[in-house]
């Protein structure tokens, strides 16, 4: 049986043990997981935050991973404006990006989430306002979770997974993390 830790990934954390970049070191999973042999099974935006899952055992880690297993992933965000049904309807059916179409996805309007104040804060506009949704992919391309709701007018302007699989953020504090 192999380990698995998940982790409330900060806004603002690299999703790597360590940053290759030259200048200014930026945090890493090094600066909160001190757990020898784990490794992240995928990875999540530096501007993003949520829940990634971290294990010792490269199938699983693959398995986890891999969009060939389409295991499901979760995620709240927060988007400029306020999505109508035609705009949910794209997400749901799959979006066209510069690489192809998306596999559909489940996409729902919902009412503001209990999550924890972002560092820093997301740019507000007072013209325009914000909304949130839940969206659930099967398919792990880079950024598509910003793009597609880009794609049908909604830029996100926070994004957190809160589900990969049936692991799920469950009252974990940004920063924090346990073993399952």
């Amino acid at each position: 049986m192999s380990g698995i830790i998940l982790f409330n990934k900060p806004y603002g954390v690299l999703s790597q043990f360590t940053d290759e970049r030259q200048g200014t070191p930026r945090p890493t999973l090094a600066d909160f997981i001190d757990a020898p042999g784990f490794y992240p099974a995928g990875r999540l935006d530096f501007d993003s935050e949520g829940l990634m899952v971290l294990c010792d055992d490269g199938r699983t880690q693959a398995r986890i991973a891999d969009p060939r297993f389409k295991l499901p992933k979760t995620y709240l965000a927060q988007v400029e404006g306020e999505p109508d049904e035609m705009a949910l309807e794209a997400l749901r059916k799959g979006v066209k990006l510069k690489e192809g179409l998306t596999r559909p996805a489940m996409a729902d309007s919902i009412a503001d989430p209990a999550l924890w104040p972002r560092d820093p804060p997301i740019r507000v506009r007072k013209t325009i306002p914000d909304s949130w949704l839940r969206l659930t992919i099967t398919e792990g391309r880079n950024r598509q979770v910003r793009r597609m709701t880009a794609a049908v007018g909604h830029p996100t302007l926070r994004l957190v997974r809160w589900s990969v699989g049936e692991w799920t953020l469950d009252a974990l504090a940004p920063g924090a993390w346990r073993r399952v």
